[in-house]
């Protein structure tokens, strides 16, 4: 067996949203590594959980803790330790599947060990159902019709930021939002865009939130795996 990096999208969190190529190389793993918390939690693990090797087949893991820090010095030193033992499972020879929450290259951990790890190794990514597809999905609506634009970004960015992209385009999904959420609802306040905004909470999960109403929300923190979608209340015929 050759070896070979695979990064694989298991979806925002309904087990059944893996795709049949990702449950496949999840299941061939020699190694399979995640991100976790410092308990050895893992979001994307538990969602793949049912298509992972069977018990006469062993797989070694490399679990990646990453504390919740915006100090990126801190993350990319991570990152770096652990391309190192994914590196050495490689020169064994062995398949390693990285487990990806969403898509691996959409705001996913996976781009910054394929950075390190590429120009040595032959590598392959399995794409995955974004959080933005899925919450598209639970609410029932389009996030683009026609002429609409449309605009991803993060809560991280400033709330100028936020207020000029929502400004720009007819549809924005926010994501990143569970920190930044008081940021963010002052924002869309600011542009007058608080009636188009939905917010959401682990989607596709047994704990999914939706709020349709958000100035039902308290101006404090929320969870990490929570967005906002803003489309136009009154779309006509753009």
């Amino acid at each position: 067996m050759s070896a070979l990096f695979i990064g694989v999208g298991v979806g925002p969190g309904d087990p059944e949203l893996i795709t049949l190529k990702a449950a496949r190389l999840i299941g061939e793993a020699d190694v399979i590594s995640y991100i976790c918390n410092e308990a050895g939690q893992s979001q994307a693990k538990n969602i793949a959980s049912a298509v992972l090797g069977n018990p006469q087949r062993l797989q070694d893991e490399i679990p990646i803790f990453m504390p919740m820090s915006e100090d990126r010095s801190i993350a990319n030193g991570i990152y770096d330790q652990s391309a190192v033992k994914i590196q050495a499972a490689l020169d064994r020879n062995r398949k390693v599947v990285f487990l990806c929450e969403g898509d691996p290259l959409f705001f996913g951990s996976f781009g910054y060990l394929l950075e390190r790890l590429k120009a040595a190794n032959a590598c392959l990514v399995v794409p995955g159902i974004s959080s933005v597809q899925a919450a598209s999905s639970a609410l029932q609506l389009p996030l683009t019709v026609l002429t609409e634009s449309f605009a991803v970004v993060s809560g991280r960015h400033s709330e100028t930021e936020i207020v000029r992209t929502l400004q720009q385009h007819d549809s924005v999904v926010i994501m990143k939002a569970g920190r930044a959420r008081q940021k963010i609802l002052q924002a869309l306040a600011r542009a007058d865009r608080t009636a188009d905004a939905r917010y959401l909470e682990y989607i596709g999960r047994p704990e999914q939130v939706i709020r349709e109403d958000i100035e039902q929300l308290r101006q404090e923190p929320g969870p990490y795996f929570s967005l906002f979608v803003v489309t136009r209340s009154e779309r006509g015929h753009r």
